[in-house]
């Protein structure tokens, strides 16, 4: 694997092998079976059919006979988890499910698989439980059918895949940045332009490692491009809609930061402080009071299309805004119209 670790490309094991001028004619999926530990050859063949195992920069089967000389890529899914993954019974909001995949509303504050300080109610413990059924959820995997993810504090629409076909065609559509999202933010301050594209590559802060940070020149981490368009101007906050064009770690948060409009209730970049407004003490109970609604960000991921991996038809799916946000947009608005009558 390359990059950072929290990255949605990250989510897939890349290797890379050159045949030697010497390799006698074997076929590709036993080829990548002796030169994969841990990876059963049904694996390998899951991803050969769903297109994700390269020779010299085009797919082939698992039946291709490797020729010397050939540069092989692979694209996998997660490799054996290192923690002790259990079941949890935890009510989930579940938008859609098939045979081959899930959509879930992931409630804010939920994290979305364990790891350091989570190890047990996140969206993974839940999916272990609801699919227990399922085998791909017992392979070991620390992160069974997911193909991106979303901030703990972050609401909106995750697909989960349920089996490894599925699993392997949309971890290649999430990596070749085809499927479309489309999140809705409430940021500080009013925005210069109605719409708008925000570009800046993204990397770890050299001063903090938990958070990320902007290289305007692009010498430094990777490059990250975010479309915005104002949806609502609501005096010292606007309520916009983002459309990713890459999905980097805190995206649409750093970003914002960047052109210094943070996500309002932020935490980690600014915005849940008082940045726009009056110095009014009735203000500032107002806004703290909408603060109070939120248990993080005010950030959800509204909307989630991609090609079905069964049918390959193209579908979109769409996730309301969660309780306590829209709450805030309410109070915003009677606040907006309060100031108006004035």
């Amino acid at each position: 694997m390359s990059g950072d670790p929290a990255d949605i490309n990250e989510l897939f094991e890349h290797y890379r092998f050159s045949a030697d001028p010497g390799q006698t004619a074997l076929r590709i999926d036993k080829f990548l079976f002796n030169k994969l530990e841990g990876t059963s050859r049904s694996r390998i063949q899951a991803a050969a059919n769903a297109g994700n195992i390269l020779v010299k920069g085009s797919a082939v089967k698992p039946n291709y006979r490797v020729k010397p000389g050939d540069t092989i890529s692979i694209v996998l899914p997660n490799p054996p988890r290192r923690l002790e993954l259990i079941p949890e019974q935890i009510p989930l909001d579940i938008i859609h499910e098939d045979d081959d995949l899930i959509i879930v509303n992931k409630k804010p504050g939920m994290v979305v698989h364990p790891g350091f300080g989570n190890y047990t109610g996140t969206l993974v413990n839940a999916l272990m439980y609801h699919l227990k059924d399922n085998s791909l959820f017992s392979t070991g995997d620390e992160r069974p059918g997911l193909v991106h993810r979303i901030d703990k504090n972050t609401s909106g629409l995750l697909v989960v895949a349920k089996n490894e076909l599925a699993l392997n065609k949309l971890a290649s559509q999430f990596y070749h940045k085809t499927s479309k999202r489309t999140y809705v933010a409430l940021v500080w301050g009013d925005m210069k332009d109605d719409k708008g594209t925000i570009e800046g590559h993204i990397g770890r802060n050299p001063k903090d490692r938990k958070q990320m940070f902007v290289f305007p020149e692009g010498d430094q981490g990777k490059v990250a491009v975010t479309h915005y368009r104002v949806l609502e101007r609501l005096g010292y906050v606007n309520l916009v809609e983002c459309r990713l064009e890459t999905g980097r770690t805190h995206q649409i948060r750093v970003h914002f930061q960047f052109m210094s409009h943070p996500v309002f209730n932020d935490p980690e970049y600014g915005g849940d402080r008082i940045l726009r407004g009056t110095t009014f003490t009735k203000y500032k109970q107002f806004v703290q009071n909408c603060f109070d609604l939120l248990p993080g960000q005010a950030l959800h991921a509204k909307t989630l299309g991609f090609l079905h991996p069964a049918s390959g038809n193209e579908v979109l799916y769409e996730a309301p805004l969660p309780e306590g946000f829209h709450s805030v947009l309410q109070k915003w608005h009677t606040y907006l119209q309060g100031r108006r009558e004035e």
